[in-house]
C-alpha cells in the first residue's frame, strides 16, 4: 500500500472515532442534566413545603 492510502484509513478511523466518542458524550451530558434538573426541583419542592 501506498503511504498516502495508509495515511488517509488511520485519517478515517480517527475520525469515526472522535465522532462515537462525540455522540456518546452527548447523550451522557444530557442525561446528567435531566438528574440535576430533578434533583433540584425535589430541593424546591422540599423548601415550599
Amino acid at each position: 500500500m501506498k503511504p498516502n492510502k495508509i495515511f488517509k484509513k488511520i485519517q478515517s478511523i480517527l475520525l469515526l472515532t472522535i465522532f462515537a466518542i462525540t455522540v456518546s458524550a452527548c447523550a451522557t451530558i444530557e442525561g446528567a442534566g435531566k438528574d440535576i434538573e430533578s434533583a433540584g426541583e425535589a430541593v424546591q419542592d422540599a423548601a415550599d413545603n
